[in-house]
């Protein structure tokens, strides 16, 4: 029973967590970051990776500078390297830990050229690709590799054609 109950305060957590994100997503920039904060300290440094990874993730994008942007993402990069897969799979739908990888690192690489750091970008970017094999054939990989392929171009590193290597997305029915 207890850990019936522990289950149910984590996904309460990240109910929380996805409930601010539509705010932000909604609009609400500056109220977003204020809640996501509050859970942030609720949450604390030690807290359930999961819950550190995905806020710190969401809290990024809520930040007006590129070095608090970047703060937050290193932080959610950190709280995934704790994550494991029995974690994650004790939540439906959750990826593989190894499915964050990409994206963690394309917004690392995008934080760094926001920053001016473009050795640092370029860096991040090869690790998003390098992790892009964890990706699968749906909506979320295909956006993932859409964006590495965006800054790879922006930043020199793509092919002209814009495919990296990879095929176009696949077409859905």
């Amino acid at each position: 029973m207890a850990e019936r109950q522990g289950q149910t305060a984590a996904d309460a957590v990240l109910t929380r967590i996805g409930q601010v994100a539509i705010l932000h997503h909604a609009g609400d920039r500056e109220e977003a970051r204020h809640r996501f904060l509050d859970l942030w300290a609720e949450i604390g440094e030690d807290g359930d990776p999961l819950h550190r990874c995905t806020l710190a993730h969401y809290l990024a994008d809520t930040q007006d500078d590129p070095s608090d942007e970047l703060a937050w993402d290193l932080r959610a990069l950190t709280a995934a390297e704790e994550l494991t897969d029995d974690r994650l799979a004790e939540h439906e739908g959750a990826l593989a830990v190894r499915a964050l990888y990409p994206s963690l690192h394309l917004n690392l690489a995008a934080d760094y050229v926001k920053l001016g750091r473009a050795g640092a970008a370029r860096t991040h970017l090869r690790r998003a690709r390098g992790a892009a094999e964890a990706l699968g054939d749906d909506r979320y990989g295909d956006g993932v590799r859409a964006a590495i392929i965006r800054l790879e171009l922006r930043l020199g590193e793509g092919d002209s054609s814009g495919g990296g290597g990879w095929g176009p997305p696949r077409q859905r029915p």
